[in-house]
């Protein structure tokens, strides 16, 4: 039973020797330390654009719930109240359109500066939330 014991011992050890990356180490403190800073620089970009997005959302609320109460104070007849409805939503849109642009922008920027943080740490030992990309909010 020894012998069976040292042998398989013994083959797993020269297969580690033999393909480095099955023998993979465990992290330092400080290439965990360092993914950990990466994830929060990447958090807090994250967190500062969605909230200039949820806001940007909430002032085109405002403004095109504005703009509608205006339409519907006009004089009726002719096509002013129409045209009015009409460039109340369509701002909306365009406001709506840029802010999901902004944060679509801001959220690839924070992902990618984090790739290319995590990478640097040059840990690859060390599990990153990557995968869960796409579970963010879209913008749409």
């Amino acid at each position: 039973m020894l012998k069976k014991i040292s042998a398989i011992v013994l083959a797993l050890g020269s297969l580690a020797i033999a393909f480095p990356a099955l023998a993979a180490s465990a992290p330092t403190i400080v290439q965990v330390q360092c993914v950990g800073a990466a994830v929060n620089t990447r958090e807090s970009a994250l967190v500062a654009g969605m909230t200039t997005y949820t806001s940007a959302l909430n002032s085109a609320y405002s403004t095109r719930a504005g703009a509608l109460q205006t339409a519907y104070g006009l004089t009726p007849g002719g096509s002013a109240i129409k045209n009015a409805v009409k460039a109340a939503w369509s701002a909306f849109t365009t406001s709506t359109k840029a802010a999901r642009k902004s944060w679509q922008t801001t959220r690839n920027s924070a992902w990618s500066t984090f790739r290319t943080s995590a990478k640097a740490c040059k840990a690859s030992s060390v599990p990153t939330d990557t995968a869960n990309a796409s579970s963010e909010a879209s913008g749409n």
